[in-house]
């Protein structure tokens, strides 16, 4: 199939954009293969220190003569994502030594739950630490122990941290090896009515607390169609994990299969120069990494990770790109928030193999593109047990769950509903695949706030019972981090089940989790930069429209001072973060500190 025109423009104007950073960039991968540190090159004190500990392991990596892979683990036991990599070094070890290799942990990342955090002050912690694992994963890189990477990571910020320091050790080979979903508790859309419930009065917290116990009850990754499992999407959309493996529930033996398979390969590939991590990832595998966010309606993070991630391998992508793309990529997968289904059922319905299958046959995905293991085509196939054995076959051609996914020829929308706004309040991301159609546009008076708290203590107070357009500022990555604001997605959401117009906008993020009220999001220039935002004043008429892309105020914004910025914020160490905020480029950079 020939590529839709869109996608193959767009991916040309991204390599011609690129084509200098580009070029710079594979000139260090070059450089660091051909004279960078390696194992041989270390002293003998060097190398006795690194093989100190290897027990099992001393004489081989002390000989030379295996490739060592190093482990970089996100592993907590507070993430139910990441708990099950508890046990997973001592098992990748022996996976290791079966394929003739060695492995040692090279160190761990922080990784924080966004679940935990959510409306709290330690989110303010989160996007930033997004850029503390990319250095945390460089710092236990650097060791110059290892010929090849196994990164062990699922949820929000920790793919997009690992992916970036993944790609600035570009000269090694380099794969993802997920965990998977926990098993379907309550639905998502009876918790999404509990907490809607809660959120007017009408439920105890004892009784929100039981439904949210319900639904997050067990090691995996949540089940709802978050940022977490947008990760595990665009890393398959990109060849960087094995195909189907995403979505296999922990603690099962084929989870255990795909597991030592994964290190079977990442020792296969250190003998392998084609394999270096930071080739397998160009203009084709980022675009295609859009289209499948598009494509399954996932998380709007990834309107700031993905343009920081490209930049980490000389790419430079924008919302432009986005937009373009959105308009050509139909909607194919209902998951929660963009219908009731979980990731287990969108798993069962087809998953991943179909989306790729039905996106590369419409030419809305680069089929050509290099992977950590074969052709692409190999990522339309699914695992499978025969006996004790782990092979893949065929994915379906068909949905097997019309309600879940849908083909290409008749997608849920026409368009995958992520887009640009732009006007005299700036730029802004909205996704639309969870909105109403007759609440794509939106004209209310504004009413400004500086924090989620006085958003829910003013709607208590009755202040929001009305057509109003919510304005959260100050909440960009310099002011205070960029927190995700879903705390108020229960109480937008009962003002608009009330009947009124209600839209946000917000300097600040929203996360994979928005759903049903229109949310212009990551607005720039930020407030804190004396961006248009910073001189909206109550009741100024406010525009949202997702159908023409506008995001415009009826006032001469110029012609106003900018509000103040509150104090930065400290306590719970957010202090400690001060120079990465200050450094931080705008959201549609990727909101990043590091490679500026």
């Amino acid at each position: 199939m020939a590529l839709h025109p869109v996608l193959e423009a767009v991916t040309a104007r991204i390599i011609a954009r690129s084509a200098g950073p580009r070029a710079a960039y594979l000139d260090l991968i070059d450089r660091e293969s051909e004279a960078g540190l390696r194992r041989g090159s270390l002293s003998c004190g060097n190398l006795a220190h690194g093989f100190a500990a290897a027990l099992d392991d001393k004489a081989t990596i002390r000989s030379g003569a295996a490739p060592n892979i190093g482990i970089v683990t996100a592993y907590n036991d507070m993430l139910s994502a990441h708990q099950p990599y508890g046990r997973y070094p001592e098992a990748l070890k022996i996976f290791a030594r079966e394929a003739g290799g060695t492995a040692q942990v090279a160190g761990g990342v922080p990784a924080m739950c966004d679940g935990v955090t959510q409306g709290q002050a330690g989110m303010e912690l989160s996007l930033l630490s997004r850029d503390v694992i990319a250095m945390s994963t460089a710092v236990a890189l650097s060791h110059a122990m290892f010929e090849g990477t196994v990164l062990l990571g699922i949820c929000d910020k920790i793919v997009p941290g690992l992916l970036i320091a993944a790609l600035r050790f570009g000269h090694l080979p380099a794969l993802f090896i997920p965990s998977g979903p926990m098993r379907s508790g309550l639905p998502n859309k009876e918790k999404a009515a509990v907490r809607q419930r809660h959120a007017a009065g009408e439920a105890s917290r004892e009784e929100l607390l039981d439904a949210e116990s319900q639904s997050y009850h067990s090691p995996g990754t949540c089940t709802f169609y978050g940022t977490a499992n947008s990760n595990q999407m665009f890393l398959e959309m990109m060849g960087l994990q094995l195909p189907g493996s995403s979505f296999v529930n922990p603690g099962t033996p084929i989870r255990t299969a795909i597991t030592r398979a994964a290190m079977h390969l990442a020792v296969a590939n250190t003998r392998d120069p084609a394999k270096a991590f930071g080739r397998l990832v160009d203009a084709r595998s980022i675009v295609n990494a859009i289209t499948g966010l598009l494509a399954t309606g996932g998380s709007t993070n990834h309107a700031i990770h993905l343009p920081a991630i490209a930049r980490a391998a000389g790419l430079i992508i924008d919302w432009q790109d986005f937009d373009d793309l959105s308009w050509v990529t139909p909607l194919i997968a209902h998951v929660y928030p963009g219908g009731s289904a979980d990731v287990n059922a969108f798993h069962a319905a087809g998953g991943m193999a179909f989306v790729i299958s039905e996106l590369v046959g419409a030419g809305l995905a680069h089929g050509d593109i290099a992977t950590i293991a074969g052709p692409f085509s190999d990522w339309t196939k699914v695992p499978v047990m025969d006996g004790e054995t782990l092979g893949w076959t065929e994915g379906p051609k068909a949905t097997q769950d019309a309600s879940v996914l849908a083909p290409v020829a008749t997608p849920f929308a026409a368009e995958g509903g992520m887009r640009l706004l732009a006007g005299n309040l700036g730029r802004a991301i909205i996704k639309t695949s969870a909105i109403p159609d007759d609440r794509h546009s939106i004209t209310a008076p504004v009413r400004i706030f500086h924090d989620q708290d006085s958003v829910i203590a003013a709607f208590k107070a009755g202040e929001l019972d009305r057509d109003v357009i919510v304005a959260v500022r100050f909440q960009g990555p310099r002011a205070n981090g960029m927190p995700e604001l879903h705390k108020l997605t229960p109480t937008l959401g009962l003002l608009q089940d009330r009947g009124h117009r209600v839209a946000l906008i917000t300097d600040g993020r929203m996360s994979g989790a928005s759903g049903k009220v229109p949310a212009a999001i990551h607005l720039i220039p930020e407030a804190h930069a004396a961006g248009p935002l910073s001189r909206l004043r109550d009741g100024d008429m406010v525009t949202v429209c997702a159908d023409t892309g506008v995001i415009s105020a009826d006032a001469d914004l110029a012609s106003r001072p900018p509000a103040p910025p509150p104090p930065a914020p400290d306590g719970l160490g957010r202090e400690l973060f001060r120079l990465m905020r200050h450094a931080s480029t705008d959201a549609e950079a990727g909101a990043c500190s590091l490679l500026v």
